[in-house]
């Protein structure tokens, strides 16, 4: 069967005949092959990330990251067929990973700077929270498009 990708779809093909996966825009799949098409459309993700610093007091990180995978790299968009095709397309994997990489590292950032720090530095500690994700980003074939942080806010009543 002859198999076409829409303009933001890519298929990855395994099987007889390919040895790790064949990434492409069009391709004939055979009947001992298999095919998924996948999107590679950013998405946009939400987030109240809870952290504490390091005097132990709590505040919320609120921000929105779009974050899609790396395109213009091949290496990478392997990376992300790797990621979501064990799973089907109405799965959360992708969503619960990429809020676990910036809940994590948002708090380890958090717990080593005082709550003085973090108020003043907000633009360091933002830009801080960005590198870390994206190191841990790049492993999957993602990048972060574009990332905004919204005011650091203090939990209520401390």
């Amino acid at each position: 069967m002859y198999k076409v990708a829409r303009a933001s779809e890519y298929l990855a093909i395994t099987g007889a005949g390919i040895e790790d996966i064949k990434l492409a825009k069009k391709s004939w799949v055979f009947p001992w092959q298999s095919c998924t098409v996948f999107d590679v459309s950013p998405v946009n993700y939400t987030f109240k990330v809870q952290a504490m610093s390091a005097e132990k007091l709590p505040f919320v990180l609120p921000a929105v990251f779009t974050i899609g995978p790396r395109v213009e790299d091949s290496e990478a968009l392997i990376l992300y067929a790797r990621l979501i095709s064990p799973h089907d397309k109405q799965s959360n994997h992708v969503n619960e990973l990429v809020e676990g990489v910036i809940e994590g590292e948002t708090r380890v950032l958090a717990a080593s700077m005082t709550m003085e720090e973090i108020f003043k530095g907000t633009k360091e500690f933002k830009k801080e929270v960005f590198d870390k994700v994206q190191i841990e980003l790049n492993q999957f074939g993602l990048i972060i498009y574009n990332a905004n942080v919204k005011q650091l806010v203090d939990v209520p009543g401390h």
